[in-house]
């Protein structure tokens, strides 16, 4: 139903993007603070965070997602 966080092309959508910045801005964080964070619900947030995990952006550590330097890099260029 939902669109994804990275297009075939690799551009990022809105939702990748406020993933992105949420991590930069507020360093490592779980699902469950992201979801609470963002208000959205917390199976969307995963689907949203294990997309961006593989594509390489973030990265998962013990419980918590960091950015990575190519999501930072892909923050820096939007």
């Amino acid at each position: 139903m939902s669109a994804g966080c990275v297009s075939p092309d690799g551009k990022l959508s809105e939702r990748a993007i406020e993933l992105l910045r949420l991590l930069n801005e507020k360093g490592k964080l779980s699902a469950s603070k992201i979801a609470e964070l963002t208000k959205r619900p917390l199976f969307q947030v995963r689907s949203s965070l294990r997309e961006l995990t593989e594509a390489g952006f973030i990265a998962y550590e013990g419980e918590e997602y960091r950015l990575t330097e190519k999501g930072l890099s892909a923050l820096s260029s939007t």
